[in-house]
């Protein structure tokens, strides 16, 4: 693999949709939109796919995926939480989903999903980086692709003196060993 570092693919901070502790779900989903506008037009690369959150000091405490963003609009009742439970006594995937459609309709809870969705604080959806997450920016290349497919990480947060300074995502560094494998096979 060519010899590039984690610094050469990293997405800086400054270039990543970030949002304070305390902001709503719309806040960073509009985040989110603003920079995938403005990294598109700079870089035409991939979108990004998740939200920094930062805390009062400007220091990263969490990432807000899309995933995070979709789990949000779940309803988590009593009544969802009885009918998820049903499925650890071998019910089928199917009948359990089925279930949850027809509490949904008839409770009528997606009504106004979006509404208290869109009002609700990122740090309850956030993920909170594990330990196996961290990758210091002059680390080789090597070092950060072995930690995603370890963690089955889609980006890890890049570290200079303990501070996170950039995002490695996972599509980056795939197009980098794409083209490098691509530049090689056609070179010879």
């Amino acid at each position: 693999m060519k010899n590039f570092l984690v610094k050469d693919l990293m997405v800086p901070v400054s270039e990543y949709a970030t949002v304070p502790k305390g902001a709503t779900l719309f806040e960073a989903v509009t985040a989110l939109e603003k920079a995938q506008e403005e990294f598109d037009v700079e870089h035409n690369l991939y979108h990004h796919r998740a939200i920094l959150i930062l805390d009062y000091n400007q220091q990263v405490i969490g990432k807000l995926s899309q995933l995070g963003v979709l789990r949000a609009l779940l309803p988590r009742d009593e009544s969802i939480r009885r009918i998820e439970d049903i499925s650890r006594f071998g019910f089928s995937p199917k009948l359990v989903n089925n279930l949850q459609e027809r509490y949904r309709l008839e409770a009528g809870i997606m009504e106004d999903v979006y509404k208290k969705a869109a009002r609700m604080k990122v740090e309850d959806y956030m993920q909170t980086p594990s330990e196996g997450e961290y990758v210091e920016e002059n680390a080789p290349l090597d070092t950060a692709v072995h930690q995603l497919v370890q963690g089955t990480h889609l980006s890890l947060l890049v570290t200079r003196e303990g501070k996170i300074v950039g995002i490695l995502r996972l599509s980056d560094v795939f197009a980098a060993i794409f083209h490098v494998m691509k530049d090689s096979e056609l070179s010879s």
